[in-house]
């Protein structure tokens, strides 16, 4: 005999969890996996062939859907769309583990600071800081004619906002240095340490094909300066308040704090 009132409860309870959970951010996530799968970089579609011909392919897609920092650099010889391209590089990745390595970050910070924010707010404020992060970061390397393409500058706009609104939430990470051995760590501690490192790095960086460092940075201090202005003092949330009001356990768990799945130059 079916249980019919379990099964009705079962299901309003997952009804329930769908219309409070971080909906926004479990959008962008299946949106970037989605696109990844289907298009030419994710290597699955047969339609693009294999051999020089996916290679072809791969290119030719991410040229037309990633930013080239020479064509938004000069507005007098602009593509047509290109001053579209540092939204729509945000949902194109180069490889499985440059996704992945985004996908992850996302989940584990966009959660929490999407509560906070609203979905609709939240949304937007994604946007426009992985736009304004690919953006600087043409306008950085000017004469660069390599593709840009990820979703790392609106991800670390993210992580700024989140080391404003929980410093105190635990962070579980893995740091190659300490054997991977999984450690907690108040937020504020992962997040400046991965900063640091973007920042150390970027000093470095050069345009070529690699980890675009400058737009981690760009995006990051866009998300924590929105963070403080919109919320100020009141924003930031001790853990066992983000637990209540985040619907989380007030702790954050996350693969080591080191940029290497943090975005991508495509040569």
């Amino acid at each position: 005999m079916i249980d019919w009132r379990g099964t009705a409860s079962g299901v309003r309870r997952t009804a329930r969890t769908l219309r409070d959970g971080p909906t926004v951010t479990y959008g962008l996530i299946a949106a970037c996996v989605l696109l990844f799968a289907l298009s030419p970089a994710g290597g699955l579609n047969p339609s693009y062939g294999t051999g020089d011909t996916l290679l072809a392919a791969q290119g030719a897609y991410f040229r037309h859907w990633g930013v080239i920092p020479d064509d938004l650099a000069h507005l007098g010889r602009l593509r047509p769309g290109a001053l579209l391209t540092p939204l729509t590089a945000l949902f194109v990745h180069g490889s499985w583990l440059h996704l992945l390595g985004n996908m992850l970050f996302l989940y584990v910070f966009g959660a929490m600071a999407e509560k906070r924010m609203g979905p609709l707010e939240f949304g937007l404020f994604y946007l426009v800081c992985g736009y304004l992060a690919l953006y600087g970061y043409a306008l950085a390397h000017a004469d660069s004619g390599q593709t840009l393409v990820g979703a790392s500058g609106a991800i670390s706009g993210v992580l700024g906002a989140f080391l404003h609104l929980f410093p105190r939430s635990r962070v579980t990470s893995l740091f190659p240095f300490l054997f991977f051995l999984p450690l907690r760590f108040p937020a504020w501690v992962v997040l400046v340490f991965w900063f640091a490192i973007q920042w150390l790095a970027a000093r470095t960086a050069e345009a070529g094909p690699g980890v675009a460092y400058l737009a981690h940075v760009i995006g990051f201090a866009l998300g924590f300066l929105y963070a403080w202005v919109r919320f100020g003092g009141k924003g930031r949330v001790r853990a066992a308040l983000a637990s209540k009001k985040g619907g989380g356990d007030g702790r954050a768990r996350v693969t080591p704090p080191a940029a290497a799945t943090e975005g991508e130059s495509q040569p």
